[in-house]
């Protein structure tokens, strides 16, 4: 696998899932890799416990999320994985940082950047100002 660009880090509140979550950070990235989507998202999955994520609660206060959003132009419908990622069109902490980092990108025909600017999440989102850097 080879990181071919990322996003700027977004601040954003949590969408869906328990009340009073704390806000999360949010990035986009693009890969190249040789893995098929479904070992791809095994791979995901292994950094994911990496960070000792825990799945108890869905769209609950975690440690890390890494999904697939797309690949390539792939349709895939499975019990294990569905490309592209069902409600990405809907998240501006998808949307609007996959748009900074490509402004041509698109999703199932739709500019990436006119998707967030419709998304409902919009207003909760701000780019990550760290107050204190890490050595």
């Amino acid at each position: 696998m080879r990181l071919v660009r990322a996003s700027p880090v977004v601040q954003t509140r949590a969408v869906g899932g328990p009340a009073d979550q704390p806000d999360y950070l949010n990035m986009v990235i693009e890969v190249e890799t040789v893995l098929e989507p479904l070992a791809l998202l095994r791979h995901c999955q292994a950094v994911e416990q990496l960070h000792h994520r825990v799945r108890e609660v869905r769209w609950g206060p975690r440690t890390l999320d890494v999904d697939i959003v797309a690949y390539a132009d792939m349709a895939l419908d499975t019990a294990e994985l569905t490309l592209p990622h069902p409600r990405a069109a809907e998240r501006a902490f998808v949307l609007q940082p996959w748009a900074w980092m490509d402004p041509q990108a698109t999703l199932g025909g739709a500019r990436v950047s006119d998707l967030a600017a419709r998304a409902a999440d919009r207003g909760g989102l701000a780019l990550f100002e760290p107050t204190e850097r890490r050595t």
